[in-house]
């Protein structure tokens, strides 16, 4: 059997499912204006002051501060059942669909979160791996239950869930420096830039 490995946003996607989901639970208005507060923070984690995780999670924060569990998710399947195919890269969703027929096991490896990605990875019948949020009381805390799935943390989560020695050939798609060592395990690695698909 053969393993693909696929990065999500930007690889999978034309947009960040992030981004697109922040827009979808509070509207436009809310999103950018939330964004220009988070911007100090925003260029903390620029300069390398603070980490990409304590980023993301200070902007849960403003976004989504002490919201009801089951509210919270509810908005978040919706999102991915309703939203996610409307983002989708085509190229890259065909060469997806490849793997699913050819009998591969697939394997969506994304920093986004379990949240808006669980409902369509189910859809798609394949397997999920990726950042998840952590609750507490029936309430969102804006913490992480994991570490963000990014760069070495990839690796580190892929080796968790399987071996991969199991697999004759392991393909790999991704798009960003984040997606770096998940791509050096495969023999066949594929990089998105500028929308086309590129063996590297």
């Amino acid at each position: 059997m053969n393993l693909a490995l696929f990065d999500f946003d930007g690889t999978l996607t034309t947009k960040d499912s992030l981004g697109e989901f922040f827009k979808y639970a509070v509207g436009n208005t809310k999103y950018y204006l939330t964004l220009i507060k988070f911007s100090p923070f925003f260029l903390l984690w620029q300069l390398k002051i603070i980490k990409n995780y304590k980023a993301k999670e200070i902007l849960f924060k403003m976004f989504f501060n002490d919201i009801d569990e089951k509210t919270f998710k509810t908005m978040a399947e919706k999102f991915s059942l309703s939203e996610l195919d409307k983002i989708l890269r085509q190229n890259t969703y065909k060469r997806f669909q490849k793997h699913i027929k050819n009998g591969d096991r697939v394997i969506i490896v994304s920093a986004s979160m379990k949240c808006w990605l669980d409902a369509w990875c189910k859809k798609e019948k394949v397997e999920l791996i990726s950042t998840e949020l952590l609750f507490e009381n029936e309430k969102f805390t804006a913490k992480f239950a994991t570490k963000n799935c990014h760069g070495i943390e990839k690796l580190n989560r892929i080796n968790k869930h399987l071996n991969i020695s199991d697999y004759d050939s392991i393909y790999a798609y991704g798009d960003s420096s984040g997606d770096t060592q998940m791509l050096e395990i495969a023999d066949y690695k594929y990089l998105i830039k500028n929308g086309a698909i590129k063996q590297i």
